[in-house]
């Protein structure tokens, strides 16, 4: 498959009192759009929880780690292989590490950076010297970097990514050769409407207080707001197919991906807040021009005496009809679930006229699949 093939997904979700994602104050973030202030959500917020839902439904050894520490799990995977002692695993791992050119961090065991890397990536390079390991531990440092300089550890980083490695990409900014170019583009979420911080003043009691002792153990104000979000994310499938270097795979990882985007929730007070809602709506374009995102649907704020999340609907689909028909757009798939009434209310009719029948998530999915499928096949 060479052509281009984006599938846009525009979710819109409602939030109560809550702060899903901190500034450097600990409020929630914001940002100013159409004049007005908005709630936001950062895209890397989302991506860690949607990459989060993934081992919801995947065998974890088939998923990626970030982390500083992959020549501390590389040892760790050394020992557990081999009869060789902890100390011993650390040297090879090192060793290993080095000939990858990834520079070390100040700590030890550390590398300088995060690195995204599939755990079955890092078995791979224990299996390069599994079977040799009492040998190279023998051999002082010297050597030790010399008989493993030869062996293939960068290119076993270099393929079978998995899923969200192929769907978020790698950058490695002093080793090109470990890039990764992300399949994903994810934005920041912004509410369809004004939004203002409000602060919630707490306080907690000490429960040995004695009687004749008087006020709060602890007092404090956390920030929240509450908000109507329009989510989007698109997936290049020829970029993940390019990726994973399969077409099954890759349409996989894009079911994958929409329902784990669908799905998760960034976690940040949630117990203090018990935030998690469901979408609201939830609809996919397939499109083999370019991305679309729809938010200038609400460059002029949703007013608040309105039904929030209904003429959101509305909007959205009004700016998804009026932007192709004016460009001409003939997307390959367009699908539509929604909990926003039937097609017999002026909400429901908007929305089918857009984008068609209301399905099941599930009946979404599938037919997103299906259509996919049909695509690369060439049919």
């Amino acid at each position: 498959m060479t052509d281009r093939l984006y599938i846009d997904v525009h979710i819109l979700q409602t939030v109560p009192p809550a702060n899903l994602n901190r500034d450097d104050n600990g409020n929630p973030k914001e940002a100013h759009f159409g004049g007005k202030r908005r709630s936001r959500v950062s895209s890397q917020a989302w991506k860690r929880a949607t990459r989060i839902h993934f081992a919801e439904s995947r065998d974890p050894q088939d998923l990626a780690t970030r982390t500083k520490r992959i020549a501390s799990q590389l040892a760790k995977g050394i020992a557990q292989r081999t009869t060789v002692t902890a100390e011993d695993a650390r040297r090879i791992a090192d060793a290993l590490i080095k000939t990858t050119g990834i520079s070390a961090g100040k700590k030890e065991g550390d590398t300088a950076y995060l690195l995204f890397y599939g755990r079955r990536q890092l078995d791979g390079i224990v299996g390069l010297v599994a079977d040799t390991a009492a040998d190279l531990a023998a051999l002082d440092a010297k050597a030790l970097e010399e008989a493993v300089k030869a062996l293939p550890v960068k290119e076993q980083l270099q393929s079978g990514h998995p899923a969200d490695v192929a769907l978020f990409g790698r950058m490695v900014a002093d080793i090109p050769g470990l890039n990764v170019d992300a399949a994903t583009q994810v934005a920041h979420a912004i509410s369809t409407h004004a939004a203002e911080l409000e602060f919630d003043y707490y306080t907690a009691v000490d429960d040995e207080n004695t009687a004749d002792e008087t006020g709060a153990g602890m007092i404090g104000t956390i920030g929240f707001n509450s908000a109507t979000l329009y989510r989007y994310a698109t997936v290049g499938l020829h970029q993940l197919r390019d990726n994973l270097g399969d077409d099954k795979a890759a349409i996989d990882a894009v079911d994958l991906f929409v329902d784990s985007f669908a799905r998760s929730m960034p976690t940040g007070y949630g117990n203090s807040f018990a935030h998690r809602t469901r979408p609201s709506l939830v609809a996919v374009v397939v499109r083999t021009d370019q991305p679309v995102n729809l938010v200038s649907a609400y460059e002029n704020p949703v007013p608040a005496s309105q039904g929030i999340v209904a003429e959101s609907a509305r909007r959205l689909a009004a700016e998804y009809a009026t932007a192709t028909d004016q460009w001409g757009d003939d997307p390959l798939y367009v699908a539509i679930c929604h909990t926003l009434g039937t097609g017999g209310d002026a909400t429901g009719r908007e929305l089918a006229d857009a984008f068609g029948a209301n399905r099941t998530f599930t009946a979404l999915r599938d037919g997103l699949r299906a259509a996919l499928t049909e695509r690369v096949n060439g049919n």
